[in-house]
């Protein structure tokens, strides 16, 4: 993935574990601490959801991460207390289509797997909203801790977009193939709470508590091996690591769907905070296939002079 143009200011001194560490960027907070990263989604007026310069501050802050052996985790979360991340922008998502899909979709990919690449263990720690887009990169994550006021959701169908690049690869592996197709066909929804019972996060605590409970967690690490994390981190990846394949696939037929019809029907009506009308793709359809089948009926699926004469 392409780097920021403007390359991160570094302050402090990335030899000392205990002092802070940051890195300057425009959709990102980037803070090593304590020898743990922070990386926070830091777009709070869209309910930090992100962009394609989002995602390449991300992928660069966590890639840092492997320049530090002394970092034990990473945290990921979003600015504020009402949205860990609400998914994809869809100011930037709109001017997407199938010729520059990939500018998108390869960024995408190209954070999950450096999440799944480091050496060490990556935490989503979530409040508020999350997701969508966002909710597939929580799924990225190696841990998810919410607060109670967290709610989790894939809302693809609603809007006209595929969660080809997480969601449905990971979700039916955590909560079992049934409840994961009722979260993408029916975008449903669970609270936090909801979330711990089924397996999907981890933990759930009160959002008073949250940066304690994370903290907890990264402290408990830094008393565990290194080398041993890094390893098993390894091994819990190697099943899921054919997932590349259907990411590639997925992404493929995400691309088909960005600039449709209804991929703009679905994204100009949540902007314009009406319902959208899918149902005239639907009947559009039907007419089509009725048209069609008229002409098999009619013979015009041969050449003009070997059609039947009409009787």
């Amino acid at each position: 993935m392409p780097a920021p143009s403007k390359r991160a200011a570094v302050k402090g001194a990335p030899t000392s574990a205990a002092r802070s560490i940051t890195r300057t960027y425009q959709d990102i907070l980037y803070e090593v601490k304590d020898q743990v990263a922070w990386v926070t989604l830091n777009r709070p007026r869209v309910l930090n959801a992100f962009r394609e310069q989002t995602l390449d501050e991300m992928i660069d802050a966590l890639k840092s991460t492997r320049e530090d052996p002394s970092i034990v985790c990473a945290v990921v979360t979003g600015a504020g207390d009402k949205s860990f991340s609400a998914g994809g922008d869809f100011f930037a998502m709109k001017r997407l289509n199938f010729t520059n899909a990939y500018m998108w979709n390869d960024r995408m990919l190209g954070l999950a797997m450096t999440i799944r690449g480091l050496p060490i263990p990556v935490i989503a720690m979530v409040n508020g909203w999350c997701m969508g887009g966002g909710h597939e990169l929580a799924l990225w994550c190696d841990l998810v801790i919410a607060s109670d006021n967290a709610v989790l959701g894939q809302t693809g169908a609603k809007v006209g977009a595929c969660p080809t690049v997480g969601a449905t690869q990971y979700i039916p592996r955590i909560i079992g193939e049934r409840l994961a197709r009722e979260m993408i066909f029916c975008a449903r929804r669970f609270t936090a709470k909801e979330a711990v019972e089924v397996g999907l996060i981890n933990k759930c605590v009160p959002q008073k508590d949250l940066m304690k409970e994370t903290l907890k967690w990264c402290e408990t690490m830094k008393g565990h091996s290194a080398l041993t994390i890094r390893m098993t981190k390894r091994s819990l990846n190697f099943e899921s690591d054919n997932l590349y394949s259907s990411w590639q696939h997925g992404m493929e037929l995400l691309a088909h769907v960005w600039g449709s019809d209804e991929a703009k029907e679905g994204m100009n009506a949540f902007l314009a905070g009406r319902p959208p009308n899918f149902q005239k793709f639907r009947l559009r359809a039907k007419k089509e296939l009725a048209q069609y089948v008229d002409g098999f009926n009619r013979d015009l699926n041969a050449p003009p002079a070997m059609r039947r004469k009409k009787r």
